[in-house]
């Protein structure tokens, strides 16, 4: 099998010749720069650049030469943007290590070391002295909900989540951004067997949070459910059009559209099954309805946290793949998760703890933590291996490499 076939056997719940691999296809399966850095230096790699992508969350975009180091199967089609080196600028990060930002993103240095990101002169996000990513700090329906929704597209541009965002959508404003999409999609498809990856968001309980800040959104939820119903059909206006469009674009080359809705804490979900039913499952209904209809992408939702009670009605709505199968959250304990839901969902995640051992642990307890993982997971397919969101800066390289070689002699 080449990567591609591997990534859609394991999708489809057939078990492929090996265990696909991810590391850097979504914001939510990738790696930050510090520790992007620490690895290429760690083995020896002194070549490229340290590019970070995500500004907001400080992600480097891996280089060829890593993704096939490690035997990654699967890449983000947004790395055929920003392709130059003029597209790119150095600059220092927290550690002292030197990395690049693409050329739009040009954040304000303040005195005491801090930074800002401003738009329209005003600030929307707030990184602090040796701080590692930006916090949102403008909350556009923070004092109501408005009469109605003309201005929630600009609303949205005014949060970090839109105004910061990752290739290829901070191109999506250029005039030919579609027909570019499709032919550098191309030009991909063309260049490797490995599997494709759109990153697509379509949030709506995360929206909610954004627009309104998340404490009070999480009241709302329960005690506005007006307003936050009305916010939900406006938000879909625009997310259907969004697919639409990328569906015509890519949705004959792509092989995953990767959705997000963090819809989990440690304890349990935001809100009851019920409330999930009544509110937000109509919706991710209808968004995973519009994908299957009009393409030949599977769908991938990254939701965080203890979902295990929403799991049956999300696999429902229509989900393909769940990520970060965050394990170490109440009841998502790996061998229930496989043994209730393996067979109707496929895992994108879970391979390894990145809150305690990857970042703690010696290299051969990962080693062994990874092994035990891929035992559970991996047979019958429906699995790809990937840590529980992204690699941090304080995970040490030799880690990083325990990980990759626990898959490997896994799959040998």
């Amino acid at each position: 099998m080449n990567s591609r076939e591997r990534i859609i056997a394991a999708i489809e719940h057939r078990e492929p010749d090996k265990v696909p691999v991810d590391m850097g296809a979504t914001p939510s399966s990738g790696i930050s720069a510090i520790a992007y850095t620490n690895l290429k230096k760690h083995l020896g790699m002194n070549f490229g650049h340290t590019r970070i992508y995500d500004v907001v969350q400080q992600l480097a975009q891996p280089e060829e030469k890593i993704l096939e180091h490690f035997g990654i199967d699967v890449v983000d089609i947004g790395r055929m943007f920003n392709e130059r080196d003029d597209h790119w600028y150095d600059i220092q990060m927290a550690d002292g290590q030197q990395a690049q930002y693409p050329t739009w993103f040009k954040p304000r240095a303040r005195e005491n070391g801090s930074y800002d990101a401003e738009v329209d002169g005003m600030v929307i996000a707030h990184m602090p002295a040796g701080g590692l990513f930006y916090d949102q700090t403008y909350f556009p329906y923070l004092n109501g909900y408005p009469s109605n929704y003309k201005g929630l597209p600009d609303a949205m541009k005014k949060v970090l989540w839109s105004a910061l965002v990752h290739s290829p959508w901070d191109h999506a404003q250029e005039p030919d951004f579609w027909d570019q999409l499709r032919q550098r999609t191309l030009k991909l498809r063309e260049s490797t067997d490995r599997a494709l990856m759109v990153v697509c968001g379509c949030n709506l309980f995360e929206w909610g949070t954004f627009l309104r800040r998340m404490d009070i959104f999480l009241m709302d939820v329960f005690v506005d459910q007006d307003d936050v119903k009305a916010l939900l059909e406006a938000l879909m206006e625009i997310h259907i059009v969004t697919l639409e469009r990328v569906c015509a674009a890519v949705g004959d080359i792509v092989d995953i559209l990767r959705f997000g809705d963090d819809l989990g804490m440690d304890s349990g979900p935001f809100m009851s099954p019920e409330i999930y039913r009544d509110i937000f499952k109509p919706h991710h209904t209808r968004l995973n309805e519009y994908v299957h209809q009009n393409s030949q992408m599977k769908t991938f939702i990254h939701s965080c946290g203890s979902i295990y009670k929403l799991l049956p009605d999300m696999i429902e709505a229509g989900y393909d793949i769940l990520n970060p199968v965050q394990t170490n959250c109440a009841g998502m304990d790996p061998v229930t998760l496989k043994k209730e839901f393996g067979e109707d969902i496929s895992f994108w995640g879970g391979g390894c703890d990145t809150r305690d051992i990857l970042n703690n642990a010696t290299p051969q307890e990962v080693k062994d933590h990874v092994k035990a993982r891929l035992e559970i997971f991996a047979p019958g397919g429906g699995f790809v291996f990937n840590t529980i969101h992204n690699i941090l800066p304080d995970v040490p390289p030799e880690n990083i490499v325990a990980v990759f070689e626990a898959v490997q002699e896994f799959n040998d």
